[in-house]
């Protein structure tokens, strides 16, 4: 299949046929998951972290490889290293600006062909604690530019801060 015609398929049958959606999205710039402009807080060489286009809470984040991994074990350490170095910062940004009791990390790359991420689930107080909250339902992402550009502030501090200590 050509991939002018991949890229009209949901990542779902990308995935099943052993094409990792992230890359081609890449590739054809949003073609997969569009416009990444009101998700996306930081991004460099190694990482991108962006809020999750069908979240399963107001907050939840994924941080992703640019480059293609299928998981944690292929990559290489200082990628890992840096992944939760972030993860870490953003579990407090996330508590801070969305007000969450906890955020859960995970990392789920299934299927045939994936793309290495980690995923920051926060949970509110009102909610009950437990693995449920990693398969809570899926809903429609809700842009807050207040919320957006606090997140997007203070990981960038964050980074620049690291830059400059060589963290």
């Amino acid at each position: 299949m050509k991939e002018e015609e991949l890229i009209k398929l949901t990542p779902k049958e990308l995935t099943d046929m052993g094409v990792c959606p992230t890359c081609l999205d890449r590739k054809y710039h949003g073609a997969i998951y569009g416009d990444d402009s009101k998700l996306l807080v930081y991004r460099d060489a190694d990482i991108e972290c962006l809020f999750i286009g069908n979240p399963r809470a107001d907050g939840h984040m994924i941080i992703s490889t640019e480059k293609h991994y299928h998981d944690m074990s292929e990559a290489p350490d200082y990628i890992n290293e840096k992944i939760i170095r972030f993860a870490k910062q953003l579990m407090i940004i996330i508590k801070k600006v969305f007000g969450c009791e906890r955020v859960y990390l995970c990392t789920m790359s299934d299927g045939p062909m994936n793309h290495y991420h980690m995923q920051l689930i926060p949970r509110y107080g009102y909610e009950e604690r437990g693995s449920k909250n990693f398969v809570k339902p899926r809903k429609e992402y809700t842009y807050n530019e207040d919320k957006f550009l606090q997140v997007k502030k203070l990981i960038n501090e964050y980074a620049k801060s690291s830059e400059n200590n060589d963290i």
